[in-house]
């Protein structure tokens, strides 16, 4: 594989822009921060914006790929949105001062993909409707779930290693990043493949069922992670890492005591679960056909964070007091999304865990925008949660109408709202 002279010459040119970024002395500064709050100590709210529509955000040409190559115009998409957020909407986000090289790691998946329909209402998004054809009608659809095999193609990682190396290596290092931990969420895939409204009928009608279906993903999920582990795959995830649906990594507490750094392991490492589908189940079948499977995943990490969409300040009591266990094992962060009631969730919450807020996106999607109620919303929920540890992961953003500087100015509203509270 080769890189023409003109993609070296462009990617170059963004990496340059990206070393001078990360050279700046408020990374360490925030890294600090992000420490300390995910270590439970008391700092202002912090802020960190993902999954953002860049269909909609391009402005005087900032994301228009020029590269040719393939290799490059990935490298090119990762290094132009990075510089675009830290230039537009950065809050406390931390530029890496290195290059990552993925290994070429897959897998043979589990048996089952999903076969659905789609609708769309913007051909340049990746927001799309659903519907779901079943595949798991009947208790025997649990053989169609199968282990999956790992594979890791070191030529290609090598390979790949070696060409972002000659592009980059003058200008920053460049490293070989494996497998940082993996969003566990078991629900998501089972309703792809069962239905929404089929699944959520038998947690009644065929409960017996569910559990077994439910125990056969996780254990193929565990399965693979026994893979990654044996076959050294992982890399370590306390840094600028996403963790689960929330923030970044960095902490003290890990990687723990029993640490090769060859050899990292997950009780090294962060994890996280979520069942998000059962935002109106209650406590009791969430526990039931969810949280006690994805127990099995849990306990194999060193730091864990619980959630997604799904509105836990009522379910506090089954992540905080699980039958002979007390606590999902090192939960640390849990997701506080844009429905919960805030001063219950502060209550419950209190200062023992961090408080991983979501702010509802659909402020940004509305057909006026309306900063006035943005500031609103954030000092709402910060004024009732101001003893907890929280974090702002402005997230699922399906649209800003065409108009990139609401995020801008959503942005620059946060950050001054959390200064305040600080």
């Amino acid at each position: 594989m080769t890189v023409s002279d003109r993609d070296k010459d462009i990617l170059r040119g963004l990496a340059e822009r990206k070393a001078e970024i990360a050279a700046l002395p408020v990374h360490a500064e925030k890294a600090a921060l992000w420490t300390q709050l995910n270590d439970l100590k008391k700092t202002r709210p912090l802020l960190w914006i993902n999954e953002v529509c860049w269909h909609e955000m391009n402005v005087d040409d900032e994301l228009t790929l020029q590269c040719q190559d393939d290799w490059a115009r990935r490298h090119e998409t990762v290094l132009r949105r990075e510089l675009y957020q830290w230039t537009h909407f950065p809050g406390d986000m931390i530029v890496s001062g290195y290059i990552a090289s993925p290994m070429a790691v897959t897998d043979t998946g589990f048996g089952l993909d999903e076969d659905v329909d789609i609708v769309r209402t913007d051909e340049t998004s990746d927001v799309v409707s659903r519907h779901f054809r079943r595949q798991i009608v009947e208790p025997e659809d649990i053989e169609k779930i199968t282990n999956t095999v790992v594979m890791h193609d070191e030529t290609a990682t090598a390979r790949d290693y070696r060409l972002a190396c000659e592009v980059f290596g003058e200008i920053m290092p460049v490293r070989t990043v494996g497998v940082k931990g993996r969003w566990f969420a078991p629900w998501d895939e089972l309703i792809r493949w069962w239905g929404v409204q089929e699944a959520m009928m038998d947690l009644i009608l065929r409960p017996r069922m569910v559990n077994d279906i439910m125990a056969r993903l996780v254990a193929v999920y565990c399965d693979r992670l026994d893979q990654w582990e044996s076959m050294n795959l992982l890399t370590m995830n306390d840094d600028n890492t996403r963790i689960g649906s929330g923030a970044y990594g960095y902490t003290d507490e890990l990687p723990g005591a029993d640490y090769d750094p060859a050899y990292p392991r997950p009780h090294n490492m962060w994890g996280c679960a979520t069942a998000q589908i059962f935002s109106e189940v209650s406590p009791e079948m969430h526990w039931e056909f969810a949280l006690r499977h994805e127990m099995h995943w849990l306990k194999r990490w060193g730091l864990t964070y619980y959630g997604c969409c799904e509105p836990l300040d009522i379910k506090m009591d089954i992540l905080r007091k699980i039958p002979n266990l007390r606590k999902i094992p090192n939960l640390r962060k849990i997701s506080m999304s844009p429905w919960i009631a805030p001063a219950r969730a502060a209550a419950e919450v209190r200062d023992e865990y961090v408080f991983s807020h979501k702010p509802n996106p659909a402020i940004l999607a509305e057909d006026c925008w309306r900063p006035d109620q943005a500031r609103k919303e954030l000092i709402d929920v910060l004024e009732a949660a101001r003893d907890c540890r929280i974090e702002l992961i402005m997230k699922d953003i399906s649209t800003v109408r065409y108009e990139p500087r609401r995020l801008w100015e959503w942005e620059t509203i946060a950050m001054d709202v959390a200064e305040q509270f600080g």
